[in-house]
């Protein structure tokens, strides 16, 4: 007979990502709340008439489109998030952009990963910093992220600036801005991500990772941006990972 202590003992060790009991706890409820909305047949008909309004007519996206995702997580995947946690610690990333914060599931992961980060590099170089700017335009939005950083504690709440506005505004502002940028996530609406990218361009670190996610199922509507990072004479090398919906991982080495 199996042992329920030791089989639990095996799942914590091997949990992907170093938090306490407490963040996993926040973290399983959020991803589940965010699964049973991307499940529900609502949501399942809001992207199908996506699709046909953008077959039909080129329509992207819509003040009703608006309407209707003010209230949804949209948060990437459990396994993206820890996927993009183990990547930010092997990079030793310590400051990182994320562009389409929403209920800032994803920035839980990049904060937690970049604190960890500041606190190893601290041991060898007193006074390092870092941070997370996390970005949003929905006030709505923006004001439950902060609820559940604040929830998350002060393993992750403390690494994290937002930003609310037009993120092609708010990532001009110079204050506060990092002279380079290690790691850049792209969780947005699919005409902004070349403009966000393009204007980050300049900040990204030799060696930075740009993470952009469901490029493959709606890679019509990164056509743009697709062509760019996939031209290398725009100092990117990438690759489209087999995660749901495509997810990818594009390097810069300029």
């Amino acid at each position: 007979m199996s042992n329920p202590s030791a089989t639990r003992s095996a799942e914590l060790t091997t949990y992907p990502v170093i938090a306490s009991a407490k963040l996993q706890a926040l973290l399983r409820k959020l991803h589940e709340l965010s699964e049973t909305q991307e499940k529900s047949w609502s949501q399942k008909l809001f992207y199908l008439m996506r699709l046909v309004r953008f077959m039909a007519s080129g329509e992207t996206w819509s003040a009703m489109a608006d309407n209707h995702m003010r209230d949804k997580f949209v948060a990437l995947e459990e396994d993206k998030c820890q996927f993009i946690y183990l990547l930010a610690r092997a990079m030793r990333a310590r400051n990182v952009v994320e562009a389409g914060s929403s209920f800032g599931v994803s920035t839980i992961y990049l904060a937690l990963a970049v604190g960890q980060n500041v606190q190893h590099e601290l041991q060898r170089y007193p006074g390092v910093g870092g941070k997370v700017i996390a970005t949003e335009k929905e006030t709505s939005k923006a004001a439950k992220a902060r609820e559940y950083w604040k929830e998350a504690g002060n393993e992750v709440e403390p690494w994290i600036e937002l930003r609310e506005g037009d993120l092609l505004e708010t990532l001009r502002v110079e204050e506060g801005m990092p002279e380079e940028i290690d790691l850049l996530l792209l969780d947005i609406w699919t005409p902004l991500a070349l403009p966000t990218l393009k204007l980050l361009q300049p900040r990204l670190k030799h060696g930075a990772v740009v993470i952009t996610d469901n490029v493959g199922v709606a890679k019509f509507l990164y056509r743009d941006f697709l062509a760019y990072v996939r031209n290398s004479e725009n100092g990117f090398r990438t690759l489209k990972l087999p995660f749901k919906g495509g997810l990818e991982c594009s390097v810069f080495l300029a």
